[in-house]
């Protein structure tokens, strides 16, 4: 036990396994056909966190800006690349859009929440830095594939209404207006409804592993509301800004649908 935290050592690393074992154990004894999945889905599990503990352990340790910016900078642009294929409807060019979105909204996020709340000593601080844009860019990219891919869906599904009311003579942005909004919450949905019942149903992994580090409850309690608050406008703001990209990608200079 090391200041009230109780450390994993490889040998308790080890004997984790045998929970996934047992997993294994029960997936053949119900002829599940999920052995294979869950071999599979354990070892990237244990291969990529002990990659990601060990590469953040280096970039602690050189508490270097470039460093930081560099391992913020693969993060990104892996989360947009994994929004971008959820969404099945998309045009040329779309992954600069989902890129571009996830990059503002966490930035504007970041920079709040870094220079008015926590103000660490410096602003690139790799402890609070890079954990909290893990969290906010992780929700961002749900975000960004349900709501692109609702509205794309939703304007290759309707392109006679939404034709019918540029006869009629709405703008682009007026004949897709319901479709976006309702793409917009649907990608909330998951954000809201685990800000429902967070502390009642559910305790977070900041709050978990805050508690877990010996860390106050009540200061632990503080962190995770204001990640929720972080994670709530992270994703608004990148809903609004992919779907104004589906959106402007959809018609042409002419205000034309292009389907």
């Amino acid at each position: 036990m090391v200041g009230g935290f109780i450390a994993l050592d490889t040998i308790d690393l080890l004997w984790s396994l045998g929970i996934i074992a047992m997993a294994i154990a029960l997936s053949n004894w119900q002829k599940l056909g999920l052995e294979g999945q869950f071999i599979l889905a354990a070892g990237r599990s244990l291969l990529q966190l002990l990659v990601v503990g060990s590469v953040l352990l280096v970039i602690f340790e050189l508490n270097n800006p470039f460093a930081v910016l560099g391992i913020l900078g693969i993060m990104l642009t892996i989360a947009a690349r994994a929004a971008n294929n959820r969404i099945t409807h998309q045009k040329k060019g779309f992954f600069s859009i989902v890129l571009g979105s996830l990059l503002v909204s966490s930035l504007l996020t970041l920079s709040y929440a870094l220079i008015i709340i926590i103000r660490p000593d410096v602003w690139y601080s790799p402890q609070y830095l890079i954990p909290l844009t893990g969290m906010i860019l992780g929700n961002a990219m749900n975000s960004a594939s349900l709501s692109g891919e609702r509205l794309g869906s939703a304007i290759a599904q309707n392109p006679l209404e939404i034709e019918t009311h540029l006869c009629l003579g709405a703008t682009p942005k007026q004949a897709i207006a319901s479709y976006r909004k309702e793409a917009i919450r649907i990608g909330l949905i998951p954000t809201l409804n685990q800000m429902m019942v967070v502390g009642i149903v559910s305790l977070p992994g900041m709050f978990t592993g805050q508690v877990l580090a010996g860390i106050d409850p009540l200061n632990a309690a503080s962190y995770q509301i204001l990640i929720l608050f972080m994670i709530i406008f992270t994703n608004l703001l990148t809903a609004i800004l992919v779907t104004e990209g589906v959106y402007r990608k959809s018609f042409n200079a002419q205000a034309q649908l292009i389907i």
